[in-house]
């Protein structure tokens, strides 16, 4: 299985590369992991409806654009339905056995996602209705699909 993790913006901070490394090295004997980055737009202060809607539509775009055509696509959203870890792992798994063989999952800015985005996910997807840095939700994500070929291949895991 190929995993293809879409994210806007670049990681600013050192510990979380540091926890993106170590994630990538463990899901390494799983699956083939890639991290794809789109550049972010800059959100001036006490910005408007209107143009934050066309920042989240050019940050769209790009995301868009790296998505090939007959990929599975699993969108981080607030809206998403909530998945506990092994509902996740079953998904995963399930989608490997209907001969999935690349799953998309894509993290938006800090404005969220672009409905083009949102519309063209197969599953949107909430890990909470709270707001997490988008550098932040890259390792919490990058965890969990670890746990989920964890407890796929019956191995220990952390309750």
């Amino acid at each position: 299985m190929r995993i293809t993790l879409i994210a806007v913006g670049k990681i600013k901070e050192r510990f979380f590369e540091d926890a993106i490394k170590e994630y990538e090295k463990r899901l390494g004997r799983y699956c083939k992991l890639e991290i794809i980055q789109v550049a972010d737009e800059r959100t001036p202060e006490g910005a408007g409806e209107a143009l934050e809607s066309q920042i989240k539509e050019r940050e769209g775009e790009r995301i868009l654009a790296q998505i090939k055509d007959g990929v599975y696509v699993i969108a981080l959203a607030i809206e998403g339905k909530m998945l506990d870890s092994e509902e996740l792992a079953e998904k995963i798994g399930r989608l490997g056995v209907e001969g999935v063989s690349q799953i998309v999952f894509v993290i938006g800015g800090s404005l969220g996602l672009s409905e083009k985005v949102i519309h063209r996910a197969d599953f949107a997807l909430s890990f909470s209705r709270m707001t997490f840095p988008h550098q932040l939700m890259r390792v919490i994500l990058l965890e969990q699909v670890y746990r989920s070929y964890r407890i796929l291949n019956h191995e220990p895991y952390h309750k």
